[in-house]
């Protein structure tokens, strides 16, 4: 595809599909070693857990490796390898992947990603959904994947006006995947990935052939606004349950980050200007994700590298969209785990740390076409970043079952 075209009808100039590489300019990169190198830190914390939150030991170290050790070039060629492109859809330019299989019969899929993450945390991913013969997988496992970049988030653009929420997201991304030439299509989501591949799935049950949750909204309502409000765990809960509801309880008192975008996200106009508080503020998305992180820079790799961890915070630093990013939170209007009426085929992948163990009990109810229910023995909230080959395995398990109805229908 061209960049410009001069038969083009001005009245499809919106629908235009731009081929996209990206470069980072040295000046940036050496703008971005100064401040990391110039950063000030506070005292160390008069705890000796986490309950103030990022101990100073790893914010130092994570500062340490960015400054003298990380080669953000490598990932930029890794990146620059794939069939990247914009499009604008509604307005706004929308940044994604598009990697196309060589297997005849490869399925359509959707992966979106959530915060605070970026298309970085899908990429381990592509090479073994689109070529799975070269990664122990067979022809048939085969998927034609697109990766786009949540707006505000990475190389899409910048929303300038209100309403850029979960649902309008996904009614791009429906159009996304209908100008790409695939009527209809796999999702697969986590985070906010989840809840806008849930709603999309609600709304355009005619476009999606099935979805692919490893954060399944499947709280039920009463037990989420219990756990929000931090009332003791009800009685009449299995063992399972009453871990998940546990779990779901403890989330909700340590995410200060969440409630701070949701109401103020303007104000953390610190996080555009020192890369040291914004990955400060970053890295705390949830306490077993911390833990991981701090594990990670203590020496301790568990599937991340600290490369994995810096590819994905250097993106938001150059492409400055820190603050751009958090306004998802203000702008959202959704229950992060209540059920959103999905009525197609639902595949669940359960991970040991992820935000709460979503016991099968709830997983039934909230998803009456549940086609597929698994515990994954390793992982936590980004298992695809994480833990790239267990969570290839997952979706490849999870739509095995609808793969000979699927061709009849496409």
């Amino acid at each position: 595809m061209e960049n410009t075209n001069d038969n083009i009808d001005p009245t499809e100039s919106t629908q235009i599909i731009r081929p996209f590489q990206f470069q980072a300019a040295q000046a940036d990169l050496d703008d971005l070693k100064r401040r990391i190198l110039a950063a000030k830190f506070p005292e160390k914390e008069t705890v000796t857990d986490n309950s103030q939150g990022v101990p100073l030991v790893t914010i130092e170290a994570i500062a340490t490796y960015w400054a003298n050790n990380y080669d953000w070039h490598k990932i930029e060629a890794k990146l620059n390898s794939y069939s990247q492109f914009i499009t604008e859809i509604d307005g706004l330019d929308i940044h994604f992947i598009h990697v196309k299989s060589k297997h005849e019969n490869a399925l359509p899929v959707i992966i979106t990603h959530g915060w605070p993450g970026t298309i970085m945390h899908n990429l381990k991913i592509i090479d073994p959904l689109t070529n799975p013969t070269a990664y122990g997988g067979k022809a048939e496992d085969a998927f034609h994947v697109v990766i786009p970049s949540l707006p505000g988030f990475g190389f899409s653009g910048k929303p300038t006006t209100t309403g850029w929420g979960p649902d309008r997201i996904g009614r791009a991304w429906v159009t996304l995947m209908n100008r790409l030439g695939y009527d209809k299509f796999f999702a697969q989501g986590g985070d906010w990935g989840a809840i806008i591949t849930e709603i999309m799935a609600a709304e355009s049950p005619d476009k999606l052939l099935g979805i692919h949750t490893n954060m399944p909204n499947a709280v039920p309502a009463d037990l989420d606004t219990a756990a929000f409000s931090g009332a003791p765990t009800p009685s009449g809960l299995s063992a399972e349950e009453k871990g998940a509801y546990e779990r779901l309880s403890f989330t909700y008192k340590n995410v200060n980050y969440a409630y701070y975008m949701r109401s103020r996200p303007q104000t953390l106009v610190g996080l555009a200007d020192s890369p040291v508080g914004m990955v400060a503020f970053m890295v705390d998305f949830d306490p077993r994700g911390l833990l991981l992180i701090e594990r990670l820079f203590a020496g301790v790799s568990e599937g991340l590298s600290r490369d994995d961890v810096l590819d994905n915070f250097t993106l938001f630093w150059l492409t400055n969209t820190a603050v751009s990013a958090a306004r998802i939170y203000w702008e959202n209007k959704f229950s992060f785990f209540v059920p959103k009426g999905v009525s197609i085929p639902v595949a669940v992948s359960v991970y040991p740390d992820e935000i709460y163990p979503a016991p099968r009990t709830w997983v039934e109810k909230a998803y009456f076409n549940l086609i597929y229910y698994n515990k994954v023995p390793k992982g936590g909230h980004f298992p695809a970043w994480e833990q790239p080959k267990l969570f290839i395995e997952e979706l490849r398990a999870a739509f095995k079952s609808l793969r000979k109805e699927i061709k009849k229908a496409i």
